[in-house]
């Protein structure tokens, strides 16, 4: 994974529909195009903790996370069960969900093909931050 600091010190701004995008029958969109929207603002809510991270690999893709999609990573919320992060373990960043049973931490691939990952006290593990957006290209 390739970790990237995030260019926060312009505003980026673009249109904003001002109502839903229909998924059924289409609607003239410049009708629509009222309000603008910084990108910035809707996706860094911390901006000193928040980074960037490009993914490698399929093993979260059943959480919608696929290769090369750019994840806002956010290092000062709260690692918990249930939460998908981006962690340090044994040397090397990976993505995977955090998993806490009977005291024991899994990080969790969302992939049949990957085993989950049991944390044992001979791993050095850093949960790096927690992922807070995914944004997708087609």
């Amino acid at each position: 994974m390739k970790i990237f600091l995030p260019e926060n010190t312009v505003s980026f701004t673009i249109c904003l529909m001002s109502s839903g995008i229909s998924a059924g029958f289409p609607s003239p969109a410049d009708d629509h195009l009222e309000d603008r929207i910084d990108l910035n603002r809707e996706l860094i809510r911390n901006k000193d903790s928040t980074f960037f991270g490009r993914v490698e690999g399929d093993s979260m893709k059943n959480a919608g996370i696929e290769h090369g999609d750019l994840l806002v990573i956010d290092k000062s919320l709260e690692a918990r069960n249930g939460k998908i992060a981006v962690c340090f373990i044994d040397g090397d960043f990976t993505v995977k969900r955090i998993k806490v049973e009977n005291d024991m931490v899994w990080l969790v691939a969302e992939n049949e093909k990957y085993k989950p990952i049991k944390v044992t006290k001979d791993n050095d593990l850093l949960i790096w931050g927690i992922v807070v957006h995914v944004i997708k290209s087609y």
